[in-house]
């Protein structure tokens, strides 16, 4: 009897359960759970100084640390033959340009200067770059010279032999090679890569350092060339192409 009162009440049960709407109780499709994302670089680092100033100041520093050959503490550059624009003006607009190409790729960046009513001597530059952590300081200038046929860029590095600047030469040079590479595959003449041991503000610095000069200001050609904005912007992609493969290779 009491088998048939468990079945009957187990019955009623299972009927009872059929009766029970089962709206809303559909399976839900869960959305898979995203991929991990590989972790984010490290923001890099870069000085840009763009050379020069609106004056010259005549007052010497020591070309490097401890040292008593001196130096005028900054002059005001060059000028165009076509132009007449100053190299300051060239350079710094040029560095702009720089700076928002690279922040834009998500370098952080650093200038010594944004306008040119400044007054920082080259040792001044250097320490700033220093201070700064600068993991790559790109001095961006305009060359000149009595010969108005000359054309091309300069790439100058840090002396691998100097007691002040050894330590950052294999850096400097490494960069340098990289933006040789992309400023030749623009289309750009590169006179070559130099090392100098006599200039204050590679002397001073304690982070790699290229000075790179866009061009000969006393060409006519080139001078106008380096005021066109659409050039400026083709040499300073070349920085930052140079300085992606570089920093490619660092990591």
């Amino acid at each position: 009897m009491k088998k048939l009162r468990l079945f009957v009440l187990l019955l009623i049960l299972v009927t009872l359960s059929s009766l029970i709407p089962t709206y809303g109780l559909e399976p839900i499709d869960l959305p898979e759970p995203p991929a991990p994302s590989e972790p984010e670089k490290p923001s890099f680092i870069v000085c840009i100084d763009p050379g020069h100033q609106a004056k010259g100041d005549g007052k010497s520093e020591a070309v490097a640390p401890g040292s008593g050959q001196r130096k005028a503490r900054v002059s005001s550059g060059t000028a165009g033959v076509a132009t007449k624009k100053a190299e300051y003006v060239v350079n710094l607009e040029a560095s702009m340009i720089l700076k928002q190409l690279l922040e834009e790729k998500g370098y952080t960046v650093y200038m010594t200067r944004e306008s040119h009513d400044v007054n920082i001597s080259n040792a001044e530059r250097a320490e700033f770059a220093n201070q700064k952590g600068a993991q790559m300081t790109i001095r961006i200038h305009c060359d000149s010279i009595g010969n108005s046929g000359k054309t091309g860029a300069t790439l100058l590095v840090p002396s691998k032999t100097s007691k002040y600047t050894s330590g950052i030469y294999e850096k400097s040079n490494a960069y340098a090679e990289s933006l040789k590479t992309a400023l030749k595959e623009k289309g750009v003449k590169v006179n070559g890569i130099f090392e100098r041991g006599d200039m204050t503000g590679f002397n001073w610095s304690r982070v790699p350092v290229v000075i790179f000069e866009m061009g000969f200001m006393s060409n006519y050609n080139e001078d106008r060339m380096l005021s066109d904005p659409s050039y400026q912007h083709k040499l300073m992609e070349a920085v930052v192409e140079a300085l992606d493969m570089y920093r490619d290779n660092e990591q």
